[in-house]
């Protein structure tokens, strides 16, 4: 029988990612205005970012046990083997959710194989991790081989970003009140990346142009066989900019593909409207 993979809606994957590839997607809460939604499914990531341009503070919640208890029970019935990736447990508590439910599904169905993996990586790098796993499940791989690659593929995922406005990070509690305010007033845009599934600053540089071009400068220095991968990028509702970042990719590098998603509304709440993300492998492919 076929795997089915399973994700969380901070993947930022698209509807026909999921149709295409049979992914079943289990969506984080985003709070907007005393009312909740679910990420990718009752609001747009549109939505959002024009809440926030006009000085909303949307706030996210993790997926509930009882969410994953239903979804995993569902497939324990068929006897589907599952691989269950996850968001990073360091900006979410949605894998430890998913902990919890596993055990009381496996505890009635003791049989059942499941597997899950703590990516720690988000958004579309988080994504890419998803995509590839899903690809080996359509070829007839099995759980054991697709969870193998799958662990190989998060570990080595690069994650190198920035954001267009550092108060959206300041009220994530990412930077200080005063680093916001001088940061905005001298135009410096922070590069940030992933350490162990946390979001760690890594520069901070003055001007657009200046940052863009040191991302690129750091794809090169990190990451290694382009031509045998997928690059992502995602953005937050800046649609233009990604592109311009894929052109500038594509004129220095030999890449095999680059893909583009829109950071979805559970990360995007706390990365904010202008975000800039690129994701890249530092592993050579065989």
């Amino acid at each position: 029988m076929t795997v089915k993979i399973i994700a969380d809606s901070a993947c930022d994957l698209t509807d026909k990612d999921y149709q295409e590839l049979k992914i079943d997607c289990v969506s984080l809460t985003v709070l907007l205005d005393d009312n909740s939604y679910l990420d990718g499914q009752t609001i747009s990531a549109k939505t959002i970012y024009d809440a926030m341009r006009n000085g909303k503070a949307p706030k996210t919640s993790q997926v509930s046990p009882q969410s994953f208890k239903e979804i995993f029970t569902k497939y324990a019935q068929d006897d589907q083997p599952c691989l269950y990736l996850a968001f990073s447990s360091e900006l979410s508590g949605t894998y430890q959710s998913a902990t919890i439910a596993a055990k009381e599904v496996q505890e009635h169905y003791p049989n059942w194989q499941l597997q899950m993996i703590d990516t720690k990586c988000a958004s579309f790098g988080y994504g890419l991790v998803v995509l590839k796993a899903a690809e080996l499940a359509q070829s007839g791989r099995s759980l054991e081989e697709i969870t193998a690659e799958s662990q190989f593929q998060a570990e080595h995922m690069e994650h190198i970003f920035t954001v267009d406005d550092l108060e959206y990070l300041y009220r994530g509690g990412r930077v200080s009140k005063s680093a916001a305010f001088m940061g905005t007033l001298l135009k410096i845009k922070p590069l940030l990346h992933m350490e162990d599934g946390k979001l760690i600053p890594l520069e901070k540089i003055r001007g657009s142009k200046k940052v863009f071009n040191r991302m690129l400068d750091i794809m090169e220095e990190r990451g290694t066989d382009f031509s045998n991968q997928t690059i992502g990028i995602s953005h937050g509702d800046a649609i233009e900019t990604a592109e311009q970042l894929a052109h500038a990719i594509r004129e220095r590098f030999d890449v095999k593909d680059i893909q583009i998603r829109m950071v979805g509304s559970s990360i995007g709440a706390h990365s904010g409207p202008g975000t800039i993300a690129l994701f890249f492998s530092n592993a050579k492919y065989q």
